[in-house]
């Protein structure tokens, strides 16, 4: 964009323009993030899918790139702050970096795995409640005939 400003008449346009395009690109901007979705998916135009090898994109709610990104900053966390809580700055630095290393065989099909195993595990020491089914006594008539 060429700029020929010759006077303070062109400069008081030129930075007006300035100030209008300011604006357009705010009320863009806030319009953009004005939800919860709305971040959430500009966040997400950031990583860029993989297409199979067929052409068909996956449609999970786990997509692995993602789970794996998630996985790198989890663990080395979680593990920081529970099982390695009063450890020195070396040990923490090591299990960050094992972590990370880990992460790499953190899937969609190992997380489902391992909670399907959870789930069966607990299955096994919860009994489920044996459902009776209501069986009227038989009627019996009274003897003797007597009408009380």
């Amino acid at each position: 964009m060429d700029l020929h400003i010759t006077n303070i008449s062109d400069l008081q346009a030129e930075i007006f323009r300035l100030k209008a395009l300011e604006k357009e690109q705010a009320i863009a901007l806030k319009a953009r993030v004005n939800s919860p979705s709305a971040v959430f998916s500009t966040v997400l135009t950031l990583f860029p899918r993989s297409n199979d090898t067929d052409g068909i994109k996956g449609t999970s709610i786990f997509h692995p790139d993602m789970l794996n990104l998630i996985s790198r900053f989890i663990i080395p966390l979680a593990l920081n702050k529970t099982l390695f809580k009063h450890s020195n700055f070396l040990v923490k630095t090591l299990v960050g970096l094992v972590s990370q290393k880990a992460s790499n065989y953190v899937s969609e099909e190992t997380v489902t795995g391992v909670w399907d195993k959870a789930k069966a595990l607990f299955a096994k020491f919860v009994k489920k409640k044996e459902e009776k089914t209501y069986k009227p006594a038989p009627y019996v008539k009274p003897a003797g005939g007597a009408v009380v």
